[in-house]
C-alpha cells in the first residue's frame, strides 16, 4: 500500500478510535481542571481577615465563646446542669456548663446562649438571673460595659447585674460600679473566637456597614482578569460557593445582605467569554449543615435537618436551577457542601439530594447534579449505594492532608505515600464501581510540613496532581485567592510553587477535526 494511504488509513482508524469517547467528555473537555472562587460570595474570614477589621467590638461577634469570672468570689458564673436551671458563681475551674455562646444584638447589646441551648435571663423571681429561656428577646439582652478584659452587665432597665455573697447572680447592684474588684465586676475570658463568616460579618458591622464592604469585597476580589489568568493556566472550570440567601436577593433576610446574584451573573459572563464552565456549590444551607462559619452558622450549631430548612434548601436549587439551568456556562449545581457527619443523618441527606436531583432535571437533563461527601466519619460509598439519580451524577469528595491528627508531625515521604497507598486506592475502587462520577471538589497544595522547601511543595503538588487527576469527574483546587499563601492558587502558580503540567485548551472535538482533515488530506494526496 501506497506510504500515504497507510498513514491516511492509521489516523481515520483512530479517529473512529476516539470519536466514541468524545461523546462522554464533559462539555468538549475529558475531566474538569478547576479553581474553587472560595471567600468570594460565601465569606470566611481565614481567607481575607481585613474584611472584619472595622467591627466595633471585633472579638465579641456571634458564636464567640466566653467565660465569666467574678472579681470579688474569683468563682465563675455557671449555668447548672448546662442550662434549664439556675444560674450560680460557684465554679473553680470552667469547662462546659461556664462557657456561653455571643448572639450579638449591637455593638454593645449580647445576648448569652448555654451549652444546652437556653439563655441567660433576667426574668428570674427576686432578680436572679437564671438559664431558662428557649429563645431571647429583651429580658434575655444584656448592655456590657468593657474596660480591657473586665466588664458590667447592665439589663436593659438600667440595673447592673452582681455576684452575691452566695453565690447567686442578680440584676440589682446599686449605683454605678468602678473598675475596682467589686461585685459588679468580671473577668471577661475568650475561650474562643472561630467563626468569621457571613452571619458575623453582616451582624457584627449592621446593614448598611455590611452592604458596603460586601459590594466592594464581591467586585474586587474576584474579577474577569482572574477568569483570564485561569483560562490562560488551563483550567476550564470554577467551582463557585454561594449562599442560601442569595434567592432571596436583593432583600435577603437579616442580617444577611443583597449582591451575590449580581456578582454570581457576571461570573457567568466572564465564563462564557473565557470558554470557562461554572459549578455551582450550595455552601451555606439554611441552619447551617456543619456548624462552621463557611456554612453561616450563627454560633456553630446545625439545624439543616430540620424539615422546614431542608424545604427552604430545595426552593434555593429551584431557583438555582431555574435562572441557569440553560446556561451554557453551567456544568452543574452542587446540592449542598459539606454536610455533618455527626448531625446530618444519611437518610436525612439522601432524600434531600433525591429531592434536589429531580428538580435540577426539571430544569435541565444535561448539568450534572454534584453530591458532597459528609464530612467526618463517613463512608463515600453510602452516597454510591443510594441512587440518587439516572444520569449525571457525580460523588465530592475534599481531599487535605490537614484537619486531622493523623497528619501530625508528617514528613514529606509520609504524606506522600498516603497519597498513593491510602487516596489512590480509593479513587480507583470508586472509579470501578459502577456509580457515580468522582469530584475532588477541593484540594490544596499545603500540609503539616514544617519548613518544607519549593522543591518538596512541588513534589507534593505533582504527587497530588498524578492521584487526583484518575478522578473519573476531575478535580478543583482550594481556592483562588487566599491570605495564606499557599492556600492562593494565583499564588501557587505565579512562583512555582505548584506546577500544573500540560495546559492545552484544545478540546477533543477540535483534535479529532484536526485528524479527519489530515487524513482526508493525505488521501486526496495518494490519488
Amino acid at each position: 500500500m501506497d506510504p500515504c494511504r497507510r498513514w491516511a488509513f492509521g489516523l481515520l482508524s483512530l479517529y473512529c478510535v476516539l470519536l466514541p469517547l468524545s461523546q462522554s467528555s464533559v462539555y468538549g473537555f475529558t475531566k474538569v481542571r478547576g479553581v474553587n472562587l472560595g471567600g468570594w460570595l460565601v465569606v470566611e474570614g481565614w481567607i481575607k481577615p481585613s474584611l472584619f477589621d472595622g467591627i466595633p467590638n471585633g472579638d465579641m461577634l456571634d458564636g464567640t465563646q466566653v467565660q465569666f469570672k467574678s472579681m470579688t468570689l474569683q468563682k465563675y458564673v455557671s449555668a447548672d446542669n448546662g442550662g434549664g436551671m439556675n444560674v450560680t458563681v460557684d465554679r473553680d475551674v470552667p469547662s462546659t456548663w461556664e462557657t456561653f455562646k455571643i448572639w450579638r444584638v449591637s455593638e454593645n447589646e449580647f445576648q448569652f446562649r448555654c451549652v444546652g441551648g437556653q439563655f441567660l435571663t433576667s426574668t428570674g423571681e427576686g432578680n436572679l438571673i437564671s438559664a431558662t429561656a428557649g429563645s431571647p428577646s429583651v429580658n434575655e439582652t444584656f448592655y456590657v460595659e468593657r474596660n480591657n478584659t473586665r466588664v458590667h452587665f447592665k439589663s436593659l432597665s438600667g440595673i447592673y447585674v452582681q455576684a452575691t455573697q452566695d453565690n447567686q447572680l442578680r440584676a440589682d447592684y446599686q449605683g454605678e460600679p468602678g473598675w475596682e474588684d467589686n461585685a459588679a465586676t468580671f473577668e471577661m475570658i475568650i475561650f474562643a473566637n472561630n467563626l468569621h463568616g457571613d452571619y458575623q460579618l453582616a451582624n457584627g458591622y449592621g446593614h448598611d456597614k455590611a452592604e458596603e464592604i460586601l459590594m466592594k469585597h464581591q467586585r474586587t476580589f474576584v474579577t474577569a482578569q482572574d477568569f483570564d489568568f485561569l483560562s490562560k493556566h488551563g483550567i476550564n472550570t470554577v467551582r463557585i460557593p454561594v449562599g442560601w440567601w442569595i434567592y432571596q436577593d436583593p432583600d435577603p433576610p437579616a442580617p444577611f445582605v443583597g449582591g451575590s446574584l449580581s456578582a454570581l451573573d457576571r461570573a457567568f459572563l466572564w465564563a462564557q467569554v473565557y470558554d470557562i464552565k461554572c459549578i455551582i456549590d450550595l455552601h451555606a444551607g439554611p441552619g447551617s449543615q456543619n456548624g462552621m462559619e463557611h456554612s453561616a452558622s450563627r454560633d456553630g450549631s446545625v439545624n439543616w435537618p430540620q424539615p422546614e430548612y431542608i424545604s427552604q434548601t430545595l426552593d434555593v436549587i429551584d431557583f438555582l436551577s431555574a435562572r441557569y439551568g440553560s446556561h451554557p456556562a453551567l456544568l452543574g449545581i452542587e446540592l449542598l457542601n459539606e454536610p455533618s457527619a455527626g448531625a446530618v443523618p444519611v437518610d436525612v441527606l439522601i432524600s434531600y439530594y433525591t429531592k434536589g436531583y429531580q428538580i435540577v432535571r426539571s430544569h435541565s437533563s444535561t448539568a450534572y447534579v454534584i453530591i458532597c461527601q459528609r464530612i467526618g466519619n463517613a463512608d463515600p460509598l453510602e452516597l454510591y449505594q443510594a441512587n440518587i439519580g439516572d444520569s449525571n451524577v457525580v460523588v465530592d469528595l475534599h481531599y487535605y492532608n490537614l484537619f486531622d491528627p493523623f497528619f501530625s508531625n508528617t514528613s514529606v515521604t509520609d504524606n506522600i505515600e498516603y497519597l498513593h497507598k491510602s487516596r489512590e486506592p480509593q479513587l480507583q475502587a470508586l472509579n470501578s464501581a459502577n456509580g457515580p462520577l468522582i469530584f475532588i471538589g477541593e484540594w490544596v497544595n499545603e500540609w503539616s510540613v514544617v519548613n518544607a522547601s519549593k522543591m518538596q511543595y512541588q513534589m507534593f503538588g505533582r504527587a497530588q496532581l498524578e492521584v487526583y487527576n484518575a478522578a473519573s469527574f476531575g478535580w478543583a483546587y482550594w481556592t483562588l485567592k487566599n491570605d495564606e499563601k499557599h492556600w492562593d492558587f494565583e499564588w501557587n502558580l505565579q512562583n512555582n510553587y505548584l506546577l500544573l503540567g500540560s495546559s492545552s485548551r484544545m478540546s477533543p472535538n477540535k483534535l479529532y477535526i484536526l485528524i479527519l482533515a489530515y487524513t482526508l488530506f493525505l488521501l486526496a494526496y495518494s490519488l
